[in-house]
């Protein structure tokens, strides 16, 4: 089942959450909570996300903006 567009996912592989943003081809494409540069995922390394992993991805990227590593 291919997550839907808008959702939060998990890129198994690397370990990853990202925001579904499309699929082109074979792939589903992710982008970085709090955005970023997409990436491709195959279908089969992606699950939803779960909420401790999307508080983690939010967390993490509300550290790094406080730290001035991100805009």
């Amino acid at each position: 089942m291919r997550p839907a567009i808008g959702s939060y996912a998990m890129d198994t592989r690397t370990g990853r959450v990202g925001m579904v943003m499309g699929h082109e081809g074979p792939y589903v494409q992710l982008r970085p909570y709090g955005g970023g540069k997409e990436w491709d995922c195959e279908p089969d390394a992606v699950r939803g996300a779960t909420v401790a992993e999307r508080l983690s991805a939010a967390t993490a990227y509300a550290n790094a903006r406080s730290r001035g590593e991100v805009p």
